[in-house]
């Protein structure tokens, strides 16, 4: 009878390289859970301790103030038998005045009363302002880089000049964009500012390099280079991805460069396109050292849309009303906003700490981190849709 060696003579000396690789796999396996475990105990302890501010047990089901007020002072009095009332600044002389003699002490603690709308929508505003210009940056020089740069050292060069922007620390881009946007950014105007760096006459006013001061134009430019390197690289790997064949197909169908580009190559590449969109939203939305220099304000009592503007006459036509309301829309984007990740660190840096400052910090985190697992969500869904029509 023949023994198992010789019945395969290609198998070797299995023991010893056995053991190694069931080593190597079971520490592969367990790097990976620690992360998966590390990742959900973060998201519990947030859903622990942010979702009662959030949610309530009784209908609507959903802290409705929470959401849909602005941040404000809380302001807690104590009465002499060691009952709480919170209440806001307009309701804490009326219910001093109620307690009289059984008044004892009232505690103020800034941003954690109210709730954080006014965050929400700054940081839905730069979201949208920065992606949808790096989306067409990047996309842009993508198809460059991808369809018409010919090889060379020169495109190796602006590859790695964009691998290295993405190593850049987030501070840095703070600063470029105090100084590119908030600083030196062309306006048009009839009355530049005295910093003005530049002013150039034009027919019927003049273009003045005197910056657009902290709005949502500065932090969404600023974050939209933070973001652009991941954009960039991601598209430019989805183009390269598309077969070559449906490109050489569509010019011999007479197609020209860039209608095969349009035609038969960007279709196929946007659900990858979308991931590198996801990644972008994480990030512009969670960056805080950007717009710290750029956008956010820690309190601000209106909406950016809620700007005041001098009345129209009684006798104002319709075109004057549009016009005012164009003016309320774009002066949107020229206000300074607050976000949630600024206004996150404000209540965790620069408020002592106590049982109210932290119940505001974990319900705005928890907040957050459902904006932008929703905004992700959204996006894996088109992805996906998108994939299903677009096949090869």
């Amino acid at each position: 009878m023949m023994s198992n060696e010789s019945a395969n003579p290609f198998a070797g000396d299995q023991s010893s390289a056995q053991r190694r690789e069931t080593t190597v796999r079971w520490l592969l396996r367990l790097s990976t859970f620690l992360i998966v475990a590390v990742t959900v105990s973060i998201v519990a302890h947030i859903f622990i301790k942010g979702a009662p501010i959030t949610f309530r047990k009784e209908f609507p089901f959903v802290n409705v103030k929470f959401l849909t007020e602005l941040p404000g002072t809380l302001h807690v009095i104590f009465d002499k038998q060691g009952n709480a009332i919170e209440t806001d600044v307009n309701g804490a002389d009326g219910i001093k005045k109620q307690l009289g003699d059984n008044f004892r002490e009232e505690k103020t603690i800034s941003y954690s009363g109210g709730g954080i709308l006014g965050p929400i929508v700054g940081t839905a505003l730069l979201v949208v302002v920065s992606v949808t210009i790096a989306l067409f940056l990047g996309v842009c020089s993508a198809i460059y880089l991808s369809e018409y740069a010919s090889k060379g050292k020169r495109v190796e060069m602006i590859r790695l000049a964009i691998l290295n922007l993405a190593g850049v620390p987030s501070v840095v881009f703070g600063l470029f964009g105090l100084g590119a946007f908030v600083l030196t950014a062309p306006v048009l105007t009839d009355t530049p500012h005295e910093r003005s760096l530049l002013v150039i006459p034009l027919l019927f006013t003049k273009l003045s390099f005197q910056g657009w001061d902290t709005c949502v134009l500065s932090g969404g430019f600023t974050l939209a280079f933070v973001i652009l390197p991941v954009i960039i690289t991601a598209s430019e790997q989805c183009l390269q991805a598309v077969p070559q064949g449906f490109r050489e197909t569509s010019m011999a169908l007479g197609a020209t460069r860039w209608q095969t580009i349009w035609r038969a190559v960007l279709p196929f590449a946007t659900p990858g396109i979308l991931t590198s969109s996801i990644l972008g939203i994480a990030r512009a939305a969670g960056e805080t050292a950007p717009i710290m220099f750029t956008a956010a304000l820690a309190f601000k009592d209106k909406l950016p849309w809620q700007k005041d503007m001098p009345p129209l006459p009684a006798d104002a036509g319709m075109f004057a009303h549009w016009e005012q309301s164009v003016q309320r829309f774009l002066g949107i984007f020229t206000e300074s906003v607050q976000a949630l990740p600024y206004h996150i660190y404000t209540l965790a840096a620069r408020i002592p700490h106590n049982e109210y400052s932290e119940r505001a910090q974990y319900g705005s985190v928890f907040v957050f981190l459902v904006l932008v697992a929703s905004l992700a969500a959204t996006s894996i869904w088109m992805r996906r849709r998108l994939r299903g029509k677009y096949k090869w």
